[in-house]
């Protein structure tokens, strides 16, 4: 079993398995700079800011493609790594789950939290004919959250600054501020004790204040730091999906409940 979240230990420890695969997710001039031996180079690409339906299905397809061409099978155990701050590794992990890859983790601290030797240059790509399935509900869409913000099993998490959740600022480019009805706020940050070491277990889930079984949507207003934060929930064992349209998509539908 492969958990959400693992740690420079476990990669010592399990790196040598057949069936674990590290990728480095900085791209692949970064990769032959310096990177994890046995690890390949992955770019998957980052969602778009809106859930439409066949958007979603599209963006999930072409992954789909972009792991077969990296020789990923979905068979592996997939270990993601980046710089450190696990932003871009977050990201990546999502697109992949979407794609439809049923075992995917991400290395806390990636690239900093590595103590050991690192291996250079570039690395020969095997490619893969097995098509994943899309699993589209790796993402949670505006119609989804539209129909369940009366669900007691929903936990919303707003993981912006406390000021965006209030509407007292927020990005311009948004026709309205505040937040999603229900939500509860929890600034990304707290969720960490260093760039891409989420806190342990009790704090994160302290400072959630969600039951163990909830199923958690995490929201910012892009989708970049509530991916982050979804690592930090998965880390503390919860089921935790990323809301990737976020406040940018929710905004722009006045027909929808808004909170200040």
């Amino acid at each position: 079993m492969l958990p959400s979240v693992v740690t420079a230990d476990w990669v010592v420890e399990h790196a040598g398995d057949d069936d674990v695969l590290l990728a480095d997710v900085r791209g692949p001039n970064a990769h032959a700079r310096g990177h994890l031996p046995r690890s390949i180079p992955l770019v998957v690409g980052a969602p778009g800011q809106f859930t439409d339906i066949g958007i979603v299905d599209a963006f999930a397809r072409e992954v789909g493609l972009r792991l077969r061409r990296h020789g990923v099978t979905g068979e592996e155990r997939l270990v993601l790594y980046d710089e450190g701050r696990c932003v871009a590794a977050a990201s990546a992990l999502q697109a992949i789950e979407l794609a439809g890859h049923p075992s995917v983790a991400v290395l806390a601290g990636g690239l900093a939290a590595w103590g050991g030797d690192v291996d250079k240059g570039a690395v020969v790509l095997d490619k893969s004919r097995i098509e994943l399935e899309p699993r589209l509900d790796a993402f949670p869409t505006l119609d989804e959250l539209r129909g369940r913000l009366d669900d007691p099993i929903l936990g919303l998490l707003d993981v912006r600054h406390p000021e965006e959740f209030t509407g007292k600022a927020g990005a311009p480019c948004d026709p309205r501020q505040g937040h999603i009805p229900g939500a509860r706020n929890v600034e990304v940050s707290t969720l960490f004790s260093d760039p891409g070491q989420p806190r342990p277990s009790e704090d994160v889930k302290a400072l959630a204040g969600l039951a163990d079984g909830a199923d958690v949507v995490t929201y910012c207003h892009s989708g970049s730091r509530s991916a982050l934060a979804m690592i930090a929930l998965r880390a503390a064992g919860y089921r935790a999906r990323n809301y990737v349209g976020s406040w940018h998509e929710w905004s722009r539908h006045p027909e929808l409940a808004a909170e200040r």
